[in-house]
């Protein structure tokens, strides 16, 4: 095979690739990214962990068509170390590959693609569902974040998709917090899956190195896969087995306090507060609410630190404690600039909810304070 492209533009879809590259793996086939030369101008790259797949397809100048696999690291810290030139790549009988552009030549050792797994291959019976490409990396970045990252917890290392009639639910949790974001879709096609948390981030990721107008992409479901289609780059995704929590369950069904207040008011100073208390043994925050209100204070054996924040309250005081991380991750996750606290007691969580409509709802624990 032989082929000519610009640099620029194969380091930007071997990143893309490269996602599914896996370097915990006894498989050596599995390091490489498997480059297929067609005739009609097409050079198609594909990458598999046997969890996740990608392929990505771009135009190059075609000499020869063929195959070959390439070792992912090597290969790609080359590409990216070229000038941004044309780099014309070639390899022989032997699997060798010669990789030159302008004064620089590498010669690197391919392998045979006869053993790469079969991926991304379409099957009959799986129906498109359309979805907003920015709107679904949104909801990936806004819920992935509160699953458990711990392997031995299984089920709840994944996030649970649910494609209603008429909207798409996500849904995150791992026991100290829960992250729920909504959107309307564009197609239905009512069911439920779960997806690896770490590889639906690396969706969103991938989402973020596309380079297109079209606006929406298509995902297809069968019992045992995930297909995310943009364009011209395709992603194919095992899907957890199991049942999820019954997290509607979880949601409190009536809060006694309401507080509405400043998000970018309470990050700051819960960022601020969480300096002394990560000195502690578990980044613990106070917050106490009262009148018109809320006072944010640390105590550790460096130093103390006292925030307030002037806010409007619907029913009694209360003082409650909170791992000071985890509100930041949810209050770095949106964007509005007031949201709502519902809040019952000191030991039952707190939902924060926007003021308008049900875009999201994220459920954070407290800790328990003396």
């Amino acid at each position: 095979m032989k082929f000519s492209c610009e640099q620029s533009k194969l380091a930007k879809a071997l990143n893309i690739v490269s996602k599914a590259v896996t370097s915990r793996t006894t498989v050596p086939i599995l390091k490489g990214i498997m480059m297929e030369l067609s005739a009609d101008g097409t050079l198609t790259m594909s990458a598999s962990d046997l969890d996740i797949s990608i392929q990505n397809t771009i135009d190059v100048e075609v000499e020869e068509p063929g195959s070959v696999i390439v070792m992912a690291k090597l290969f790609g810290d080359i590409i990216r170390k070229l000038p941004s030139r044309e780099i014309v790549i070639e390899s022989d009988d032997d699997y060798n590959v010669t990789v030159s552009c302008m004064n620089s030549e590498f010669k690197i050792m391919g392998m045979s693609t006869d053993e790469f797994p079969n991926i991304n291959k379409m099957e009959e019976n799986m129906e498109p569902i359309e979805f907003n490409k920015k709107q679904l990396r949104e909801m990936i970045d806004k819920t992935a974040f509160a699953a458990s990252i711990d392997e031995s917890r299984g089920i709840i290392t994944g996030v649970l998709i649910e494609l209603e009639e008429d909207q798409m639910n996500m849904v995150a949790i791992d026991g100290y917090r829960m992250s729920i974001t909504r959107r309307a879709k564009v197609s239905t096609a009512p069911r439920k899956i779960i997806i690896s948390a770490k590889i639906l981030s690396e969706i969103s990721r991938i989402l973020g190195d596309i380079d297109s107008e079209e606006e929406n992409g298509t995902l297809y479901v069968t019992d045992k896969k995930a297909v995310f289609k943009f364009e011209r780059v395709q992603a194919e995704l095992k899907l957890m087995e199991g049942q999820f929590i019954d997290y509607k369950g979880i949601l409190p069904k009536d809060n006694k306090i309401q507080v509405t207040i400043s998000r970018p008011m309470l990050l700051e100073a819960i960022e601020r507060a969480s300096l002394l208390s990560k000195t502690g043994k578990n980044n613990l925050i106070r917050v106490k609410i009262q009148d018109t209100l809320v006072t944010i204070t640390s105590n550790s054996d460096e130093g103390n630190v006292k925030e307030e924040i002037a806010v409007v309250k619907e029913g009694d005081d209360l003082t409650i404690g909170f791992n000071a991380q985890y509100v930041i991750d949810v209050l770095k996750a949106v964007s509005d600039d007031e949201i709502r606290l519902l809040l019952n007691t000191p030991i039952t969580p707190c939902l924060i909810q926007p003021l308008e409509g049900q875009e999201y709802e994220y459920l954070v624990l407290p800790v328990r304070i003396n």
